[in-house]
């Protein structure tokens, strides 16, 4: 396991096999195997409690803010990236331009297995992402969404409402 730099709240489980570092843990959190989690110095990424991170994921909140709720479910082989691309040469950045943006994924949200969040996109509360979906745009709370590109399926009810 490697960790620096993090802020643990009580009662949170992190598999041994797991890198994290630069990063706000709250209470209740549970992170699965071989999980690479990270911010920066400048950008604490931050878990609100009782969320479950699952094992393969990717959460890199190296170049902008993120943030993930409360309560929210991450299946395996989860991507979430604040910055797209990697440390391609200028020339080719001219061709495919980094594109970089703040993601925050709202309280009691569920993203399938292998769902890829882009950079800038803001999931509100109540979110489900489909397995294997492609995540590039922002959607509003209680959104099912699925696809790629990511689409709305339909809206959830609100749970207050039932």
């Amino acid at each position: 396991m490697k960790i620096s730099n993090i802020s643990l709240g009580e009662n949170v489980i992190i598999d041994p096999s797991s890198s994290i570092n630069n990063v706000k843990i709250a209470d209740n959190v549970k992170i699965a195997k071989l999980c690479s989690i990270y911010g920066s110095e400048n950008n604490q990424l931050e878990i609100g409690e009782s969320s479950y991170v699952g094992m393969f994921s990717i959460l890199n909140g190296f170049k902008k803010k993120l943030t993930i709720g409360k309560h929210v479910s991450i299946a395996q082989n989860v991507n979430i990236m604040t910055d797209s691309g990697p440390n391609a040469s200028e020339e080719m950045q001219k061709i495919f331009p980094l594109i970089e943006g703040e993601i925050s994924i709202g309280d009691h949200s569920w993203l399938g297995a292998n769902v890829v969040i882009m950079p800038g996109v803001q999931l509100g509360k109540f979110c489900v992402v489909a397995a294997n979906s492609f995540v590039n745009k922002s959607f509003p709370d209680y959104s099912m969404i699925g696809g790629n590109p990511a689409k709305l399926i339909k809206t959830l009810p609100n749970p207050d409402e039932i």
